[in-house]
């Protein structure tokens, strides 16, 4: 992680370099640019994406770099030395517009505006969509786990199962899509995050029982003890002789926390152990449960009533299963003063160009109707218009709007403090009360209203009839 703070102007792709180099060798290194960041497709076969990775972006904007050793490096590899001379006192000196962390955000829309000269706005690209997509990824996938489990409590176990350092930004990721707790320290120490987490089969196996394995454990953490039934036998011994623990630290003046389940019928074995530990007086131990757990395994478990209080979800959570990435991506929609597209035989890939904000619209309840993507400055929007199938629109006529892409950053510095992690899993909550149910059902959502303007569809057309009138 060193390495990458020091480096910084090196996360990124070859290309970008050259593009940059191309750039200043070309005399266009001072015309200015604006870029889009956008996603074309749900993951999760949903309807929405939790936004994340925006203090991310800010962090590595704030601190980008290019040291000595950088440029030689460059050099060695076939980078011009008037790109490296110029590259030693680069500073990213542009604009952010984007909307608040944990914002629920949908397909084609703007979600982060960049301006600036076309080197920085170039060289940023890779960077940012590493953070944007990978932490929004995690940050949905979380939301929809924390959907089904409801008010019980979330922890992260995925640190072993992730993708090697993205593990750091998944913990946190994990906590803006409404998770409580992470078992990374590291994560919990750089974004202060809680962390939790007890013993693992191998603290048993180390003693020669069970019992005097847990009788251990409790001497050491009488106020925080949770006991993992399931290294030998969970009903016969795991169970039994928890319930022996519970019992000694209620006679010194303390109380078992909880038991874990970690393998077997969770459904059955949590309706078994809730009934052994009521039956034993015990009934203010809480029950967790890990292992392979997504959102469709904790519905699952939830319609079958298991009495689950706590759930530790790991490698399904960590990896984004089952969508490895978001596709999101970083377009170029204006160069000096002009609009700039990207045309395409599939019309969805088509760049929507200029200069845009996102206005989100709500209904006379305050629930979130539609989005309407719009130029820089309109502000009276009457109809919004399908992005690819312009025939079906909506009227948004006299309905209430807040704009979605404020600025954070100007001229490189940040404007304000970005909200901590559990601040914005609370505005994920607060946004996600606004958006109606048939958008977050799990099979076949429906799909939110998401349109264009008047004049981007305009300025679309006009662009596409100018550039294939150069190909004549």
């Amino acid at each position: 992680m060193n390495l990458l703070k020091e480096h910084s102007g090196l996360y990124t792709d070859h290309y970008q370099l050259s593009m940059a180099q191309g750039y200043l060798l070309s005399g266009k290194q001072q015309v200015k640019a604006t870029f889009d960041y956008f996603f074309r497709k749900n993951p999760f076969k949903g309807a929405y994406v939790i936004f994340a990775g925006l203090g991310e972006i800010a962090d590595y904007l704030e601190n980008l770099r290019f040291s000595k050793e950088d440029c030689e490096y460059l050099e060695s590899i076939g980078f011009d030395r008037k790109f490296t001379e110029y590259l030693k006192s680069f500073t990213f000196k542009g604009n952010i517009y984007a909307p608040r962390e944990g914002e629920v955000v949908f397909p084609v829309e703007p979600i982060i505006r960049v301006e600036g000269n076309l080197v920085e706005t170039q060289l940023i690209e890779t960077a940012l969509l590493n953070y944007v997509n990978f932490s929004s990824l995690i940050a949905t996938k979380a939301h929809r786990i924390r959907m089904v489990a409801g008010d019980r409590l979330l922890t992260d176990f995925g640190l072993r199962r992730a993708q090697a350092h993205g593990s750091i930004l998944a913990s946190k990721a994990a906590i803006i899509g409404g998770f409580n707790s992470t078992s990374n320290v590291f994560s919990a120490y750089a974004f202060g995050l809680e962390s939790s987490g007890t013993q693992a089969h191998s603290w048993i196996q180390s003693f020669d029982d069970e019992l005097s394995a847990f009788r251990a454990f409790a001497d050491i953490y009488p106020d925080k003890c949770y006991l993992l039934v399931d290294t030998y036998d969970t009903l016969r011994t795991g169970i039994p002789n928890a319930i022996t623990i519970g019992h000694e630290l209620e006679a010194k003046g303390h109380r078992l926390q909880g038991i874990r389940l970690d393998s077997g019928d969770l459904a059955y074995l949590s309706k078994r152990a809730r009934k052994m530990l009521d039956d034993a007086g015990l009934h203010y131990v809480k029950i967790s449960c890990s292992n392979q757990l997504d959102e469709y395994v904790i519905r699952s478990l939830l319609e079958q009533e298991a009495p689950i209080d706590f759930f530790g979800v790991g490698t399904r959570l960590i990896t984004g299963q089952e969508d490895a990435a978001l596709d999101g991506v970083y377009k170029l929609t204006e160069s000096d003063g002009k609009p700039r597209m990207k045309i395409s035989e599939n019309l969805e890939k088509m760049i929507l160009p200029g200069i845009k904000n996102v206005y989100r619209f709500y209904d006379e309840d305050g629930m979130m109707y539609a989005d309407g993507i719009a130029l820089e400055g309109e502000t009276d929007l009457k109809i919004i218009y399908h992005p690819y199938q312009t025939y079906k629109h909506s009227s948004v006529e006299n309905l209430k709007s807040v704009v979605l892409l404020e600025k954070i950053m100007e001229n490189g510095k940040l404007l304000n403090k970005l909200p901590a992690p559990y601040e914005a899993a609370g505005y994920v909550k607060e946004v996600m009360s606004k958006l109606n149910p048939e958008h977050k059902r799990f099979k076949f959502p429906h799909i939110y209203k998401v349109g264009i303007s008047q004049k981007v569809l305009d300025m679309r057309t006009s662009l596409i009839n100018n550039i294939r009138s150069k190909m004549l």
